[in-house]
């Protein structure tokens, strides 16, 4: 009998075993970790797996230890760069631990949409559950439900210290107050995401150490359009020269909003974004912005779950890179 192709039908544990010339039982024993064979044994059992690219039947895996291998993931604006960035890296850390991410775009118009995602997603079946969007809404509706499995959420004030803001915003306050900014303005994101609070504290928190204070802030939701309309309400005449924009969709906005209004920038206000977009280098003018590993951090936040799940699912946990200031063209020191 030829041993079948991955091109054919996916590989078994019995095609495995005969490619490699062992039992099934070895090859069983084998991907349970177990670490008794002889060196030779192994290195046809691994030879045999690569050579089959065999994949574990997850759900037979399942049933076979009472243990599902399904995490349920919790998303709003899926189109926007970090989140998809964030989702791309937690899914591809799930698969590695042999988890399947059940991924669910909610209606941030529909307040009953958390109860109707768990209930799509059958919250018995799941081995924990990841909160990507981390609004107030989201929070509020899984405290109200009983859950079995355990539950992480992204941005979570009480992690701020270990985050990506407060590092990311200080670096941002730092290169302005190096080129002489005093007068600081932020554009914040929704006051109900928790991503954007912390942005918007952080800020100050950096503020403060340069002692300084904002002269104002104006919530918008993200996107350019409201970096657009906030950038054209504010006041100009109370000695903004630096505009903080809490990501580079908002920031872009404010560009425009700024040349509409015959400000010149960098010249007369510097304009700083968060995120680095691959569009951001082409700005006018390109965006000084914080560069963020967004697929390390959902990689990251998988393995916080994974650890609730089972710690020695992660026996080594992934070290982060800290975001990065690119500072370009929108920034500059300010005219005397």
């Amino acid at each position: 009998m030829t041993v079948p192709s991955p091109a054919s039908r996916p590989a078994t544990i019995y095609d495995v075993a005969k490619l490699a010339n062992v039992s099934h039982q070895t090859v069983a024993l084998f991907l349970r970790g177990h670490e008794g064979f002889k060196p030779a044994t192994r290195q046809r059992v691994e030879e045999a797996l690569a050579e089959l690219n065999y994949r574990p039947n997850l759900a037979a895996r399942a049933l076979a230890t009472s243990r599902s291998h399904r995490i349920g993931a919790l998303v709003y604006e899926l189109t926007e760069v970090g989140p998809s960035k964030t989702i791309q890296g937690a899914s591809e850390r799930a698969r590695r631990a042999g988890y399947l991410l059940d991924i669910v775009n909610l209606d941030p118009a529909d307040d009953r949409a958390v109860e109707g995602a768990l209930g799509q997603l059958g919250q018995q079946d799941l081995a924990g559950i990841l909160a990507f969007a981390p609004v107030d809404l989201i929070a509020l509706s899984l405290a109200s439900i009983p859950l079995t499995a355990p539950v992480i959420t992204e941005a979570e004030p009480e992690r701020e210290p270990d985050g990506i803001n407060g590092p990311g915003l200080s670096l941002v306050v730092d290169h302005l107050a190096g080129l002489g900014h005093r007068g600081f303005f932020h554009l914040a994101g929704p006051r109900d995401w928790a991503a954007a609070r912390n942005r918007e504290l952080a800020y100050e928190h950096a503020l403060a150490a340069h002692g300084l204070v904002s002269l104002g802030s104006i919530a918008g939701d993200w996107s350019a359009a409201s970096g657009h309309a906030a950038a054209l309400a504010m006041p100009l005449d109370t000695g903004v020269t630096a505009i903080v924009a809490a990501n580079d969709q908002m920031a872009l906005g404010a560009l425009l909003a700024l040349e509409q209004r015959g400000v010149d920038v960098p010249g007369r206000v510097s304009v700083t974004g968060f995120d680095d977009i691959p569009e951001a280098a082409f700005y006018r003018p390109p965006l000084t912005t914080v560069r963020v590993d967004y697929a390390q951090q959902g990689r990251v936040l998988v393995e916080r779950l994974l650890a609730e799940i089972d710690p020695a699912l992660v026996a080594a946990p992934e070290s982060t890179t800290p975001p990065a200031l690119v500072p370009r063209a929108s920034t500059a020191p300010p005219r005397p």
